[in-house]
């Protein structure tokens, strides 16, 4: 992957290539092998490039064979060569890139739709005048702008923003946003002005300064079942999901893979091993030094059975005191997940020895992972108990029924599409109002209410808009860019995806199994204790780290003299939690790091 950014100015001053310059060198560790500049009059793009395909060429920007498109792409596209043999045009490379520039020569925006992968991309067309952004279809790389009229600028992170921009303020109204999913959903940011371009959409810059964006595709929003056995639901996912293993290894550089033990990295694991055929495949897993979440056992068994080389680390409380600031800037964000500063040991440890990995990101999304997908029925149809009485019983609950109060608390949630929030919320609708001294005066459920279908399906819909793409997308690719590393999910090739919204969710979700078509598949890959084991997730062990060596440092950043949180939020609802927290009286670990998170990137915020 690689790092793009760029300038249009309206206000009739040409672009300064020094200011190209410093947007570039803020995305380094995106693109450490090289850097490159165009600048044409009011127009200009920078590049980072971390070289996957085609080593030696495909330096960017790289202009097109007219000479009027200019393109900066960061990604990978993984149907190049098949698309390459489809176009008569003068290639000058070997690379990915042209193939983009040439589809747009010969058809256009039209040309969007023909490339598989993960890319997001800035093309500017001198003929027409038109600046064009695509962003992938699942959202797997990302994409920002900033327009104020005089100014528009892009670029895959959004401190590469901040020499536009010039001193950033804090959107208040995505606080509540923040607070209701630990990130802010697309398109809006953290920060006023800063927008996502979203997932699967193509965002146009005219000549006169006016911007239009729109789908170029979608998940189905109504369904569209297709009628199968389960035992055809297997073989459909298994050949759906070999295929994009195999085209997910497309690289001149080494390809590793994800190891954590669960049903998802295991299955990858085993896809991979079987199209390398006995060459050499590395592995890599992180441990907690805590038996009650650690699956490194695990991971070392699948290694042994796959024949890989494996290596693991361990993660520390020591790991996340250092490197939490440091993660924050590059995440441009709070640190959505404890589990954020795992992966980067992680991506730390894969570095080493790879330059891409794989991973399972994706497949709870898309086929029904999570143990709240059992609960979609009761969701769809909750008020049965008052809100009021579940609030009251889950403020009763010891911290040792912390799952039971997920629970709880979401099905207290006014609305059905607050419900559906709920279940990965860390504060209740009542909680963000309280904390921020009134409600929320934006809304941003349309993938709560835009998705049709059972239960089960607008859950999925949901969360592949929201969790999926504004969460675990965004940490996948900067905690793994922060290493110069490049991550590719197979689940998440979007023929796969559509696939996932055909099947009938009776074999996503089948007597109580959660994810059930994916096991299936897996157990043909795999021994059945690999496959049947309980679903551990990527846990950190917060909650006793929170009451022993992060103690003090969540106090004082959360109740100091000079504490965001503290000037913004309510600071008496504040000082309770950590309280509560701190006795053992009850479970603040969700919420707790979501007001350490935000804290902890405003500082470096102020510091930029």
């Amino acid at each position: 992957m690689c790092g793009i950014a760029g300038v249009r100015r309206f206000d009739g001053r040409a672009v300064d290539p020094e200011l190209l310059a410093e947007m570039a060198k803020r995305l380094h560790h995106r693109g450490p092998d090289d850097s490159g500049i165009w600048a044409q009059g009011p127009v200009g793009f920078a590049h980072t490039r971390l070289s996957i395909i085609d080593l030696a060429g495909s330096p960017q920007p790289m202009v097109g064979a007219s000479g009027h498109t200019h393109i900066a792409f960061n990604g990978e596209i993984l149907n190049y060569r098949q698309l390459r043999e489809q176009l008569a045009y003068p290639f000058r490379t070997n690379g990915d890139t042209e193939v983009l520039l040439a589809l747009y020569e010969q058809h256009g925006t039209a040309g969007i739709s023909k490339p598989r992968g993960q890319f997001a991309y800035a093309l500017h067309d001198s003929t027409t005048g038109e600046t064009h952004l695509v962003r992938d279809r699942l959202g797997i790389l990302p994409l920002y702008y900033y327009s104020d009229g005089d100014v528009f600028a892009f670029a895959s992170e959004i401190k590469a923003l901040l020499p536009v921009i010039g001193s950033p303020e804090v959107d208040a109204e995505s606080l509540h946003d923040y607070l209701a999913h630990r990130s802010v959903p697309a398109p809006y940011t953290l920060l006023r002005g800063v927008r996502k371009v979203p997932q699967g959409h193509h965002l146009v810059v005219r000549p006169d300064g006016s911007i239009a964006i729109s789908a170029y595709w979608e998940l189905p929003r109504e369904p569209e079942i297709q009628s199968v056995t389960p035992q055809e639901a297997v073989r459909l996912v298994d050949e759906a999901l070999t295929a994009s293993v195999r085209d997910a290894l497309v690289a001149d550089v080494p390809v590793g893979a994800y190891l954590s033990g669960g049903v998802d990295s295991s299955l990858i694991t085993a896809l991979v091993a079987k199209e390398r055929d006995g060459a050499l495949l590395h592995t890599f897993s992180a441990g907690f030094g805590d038996e009650r979440v650690d699956e490194l056992p695990w991971a070392r068994k699948v290694a042994s059975l796959v024949g890989s080389e494996h290596h693991d680390v361990i993660v520390t409380a020591d790991d996340f005191r250092d490197s939490w600031a440091k993660l924050s800037w590059h995440r441009d964000a709070p640190l959505s997940e404890p589990a954020d500063v795992a992966v980067f040991r992680l991506a730390e440890l894969a570095r080493r020895d790879v330059k891409v990995v794989l991973s399972g990101e994706g497949s709870d999304e898309l086929f029904g992972g999570y143990p709240k997908y059992r609960f979609a029925l009761p969701t769809r149809w909750g008020g049965v108990l008052p809100s009021s009485l579940l609030r009251k019983a889950e403020k009763m609950l010891p911290a040792s029924k912390a799952r039971l109060g997920i629970a709880m608390r979401a099905m207290a949630e006014p609305g059905y599409a607050e419900r559906m929030r709920g279940w990965f919320a860390p504060f209740t609708v009542a909680e963000r109002a309280a904390l921020l001294a009134g409600p929320a005066t934006r809304s941003v459920l349309d993938p709560y209410v835009n998705g049709g279908g059972d239960p089960l399906r607008r859950m999925l819909y949901a969360d592949s808009h929201t969790w999926l793409a504004d969460n675990l997308l965004e940490r996948g690719d900067r905690m793994s860019m922060a290493a110069s590393l490049e991550l590719r999910p197979p689940f998440l090739d979007h023929r796969v995806a559509e696939l996932a919204f055909r099947l009938p969710s009776d074999v996503k979700v089948r007597r109580g199994v959660t994810k059930w078509v994916v096991k299936e598949v897996a157990r043909q890959h795999l021994p059945a204790d690999v496959v049947d084991r309980p679903k551990s997730g990527f846990k950190v062990p917060l909650d006793a780290w929170f009451r022993d060596g992060l103690r003090d440092m969540a106090f004082d950043l959360l109740t100091g003299p000079s504490s965001f949180v503290g000037s913004v939020f309510d600071g008496p609802a504040v000082r309770a939690l950590l309280d509560d927290h701190s006795s053992g009286t009850r479970n603040e670990q969700p919420r707790l790091w979501t007001l350490l998170s935000l804290e902890v990137w405003h500082r470096e915020l102020a510091r930029q």
